[in-house]
């Protein structure tokens, strides 16, 4: 059984949720899409007594990374990353941090492969990417919890939009039909924006499932 839990903040300008994945006995965190608000992710670090092992990023638009490097500051944690966004993340431009007035350029620590596993918070992640919101979009799927972390690849009964640098929505509906919708139903999706859903949810409702 899994020790795993989760908890989410709204952040920013366009309501992104900024999710806490932490152990129950060991109160260890990953903090996924820290993307605005260094001072309010902070404050429920410290009330919930957690201990920051890492930062996630599930793709590079300026919502989902813009409090990044501050809380990686504030912790002395690093940031995961698809190596496939590593352009999209250095370049204001493409991570169209520059709409909103900022100019945001971000490295991460850790570099992530497609299918690449790793041992965080005493289970095993992998790493799958799916192209389409962004050209290098990475999911987090933790199976023995029954999580998948879905940045803005699939939300409740919808799924992300194409029209940024990278975006395409072709690639979009394979990585949605091809790599997500085939995981296991009772898996848990916590999207970038909006509600959890559930993966036998989306295969019956989501109007992009084919």
């Amino acid at each position: 059984m899994s020790l795993l839990k989760c908890d989410s903040k709204m952040v920013g300008p366009i309501q992104t949720n900024c999710y806490f994945l932490y152990r129950e006995d060991t109160k260890e965190c990953l903090i996924i899409d820290p993307g605005y608000e260094a001072d309010t992710i902070e404050r429920h670090v410290l009330k919930k007594q957690l201990k920051v092992v890492g930062i996630l990023l599930t793709h590079g638009h300026f919502d989902h990374i813009t409090a990044a490097d501050e809380v990686r500051r504030r912790f002395q944690t690093k940031i995961y990353a698809s190596r496939e966004e590593e352009e999209l993340l250095a370049d204001p431009q493409k991570n169209v941090s520059v709409m909103m007035g900022d100019n945001v350029s971000l490295k991460a620590d850790v570099w992530l492969d497609d299918g690449q596993e790793l041992e965080l918070l005493g289970e095993t992640m992998r790493c799958i990417l799916t192209p389409g919101h962004t050209s290098g979009g990475m999911c987090f799927y933790f199976p023995n919890a029954c999580m998948l972390f879905s940045g803005d690849t699939l939300f409740q009964e919808s799924v992300g939009r194409t029209d940024f640098p990278t975006g395409s929505n072709r690639a979009l509906m394979k990585s949605v039909r091809e790599r997500l919708l085939v995981l296991p139903e009772a898996v848990r999706v916590f999207p970038g924006h909006g509600a959890m859903t559930t993966i036998r949810d989306e295969r019956m409702f989501n109007p992009y499932a084919g």
